[in-house]
């Protein structure tokens, strides 16, 4: 048996979810905060911390912003403490990265990735924050903000299919593994908004 409560005998869930949990006035705060912040994305290799060119490596082609007001934290926090205990996680949670607001306009998508491993390969070794430095993601979270747009379903992949993850309407929170693999297929229409929040700890042993 693994540290944490990673044991394979025991299944525990790939994902755990609430539908349409926060209000639209909240959702529209949310994505009110990437007000000229938005960037196009990058990819980052997390164990060579190497930059990837997105559009030559056809992996992701969607805008990001980036905030942590304290506030978002608060909000976060509380699902992810009662994800890691229902699912059967338990894995030990320190701290989160700063929060990640995406924006996926017509034909836009993140293809099938991981967010980080869990491992000693891709601890935090650049943080001066000491919540953060040596520490790894272990937990990701995505919070779907809006309804008014097509396509950009959010997929999660196990190890031999996809998971039948729930349609996410706006508000809808979703807290999954971060070695889980997973993507946003391409959107058809309108713009799609949502938060990703990673939260860290000490790799797995």
């Amino acid at each position: 048996m693994d540290s944490e409560g990673l044991n394979i005998e025991k299944p525990v869930s790939a994902f755990w979810y609430w539908p349409k949990q926060l209000p639209p006035k909240i959702c529209q705060q949310i994505i009110n905060l990437g007000k000229e912040k938005w960037e196009s994305a990058q990819v980052v290799d997390n164990v060579a911390d190497v930059k990837i060119n997105v559009l030559e490596k056809d992996i992701r082609n969607n805008d990001v912003a980036w905030v942590n007001e304290q506030w978002i934290y608060d909000l976060v926090f509380p699902f992810m403490k009662d994800a890691n205990e229902f699912a059967g996680w338990k894995y030990n949670i320190i701290s989160a990265n700063d929060c990640q607001l995406t924006r996926y306009t017509k034909g836009t998508f993140y293809s099938w990735h991981k967010d980080g491993l869990g491992s000693h390969n891709d601890v935090d070794t650049n943080s001066d924050n000491k919540l953060l430095y040596g520490n790894t993601r272990k937990l990701s979270m995505t919070v779907v903000l809006n309804n008014d747009y097509e396509g950009g379903d959010f997929q999660i992949r196990g190890d031999y299919n996809i998971a039948k993850v729930p349609k996410l309407e706006g508000g809808s929170i979703i807290v999954f593994p971060s070695f889980m693999d997973h993507r946003v297929t391409p959107v058809t229409k309108g713009i799609r908004y949502s938060l990703v929040v990673w939260f860290v700890g000490p790799p797995f042993i």
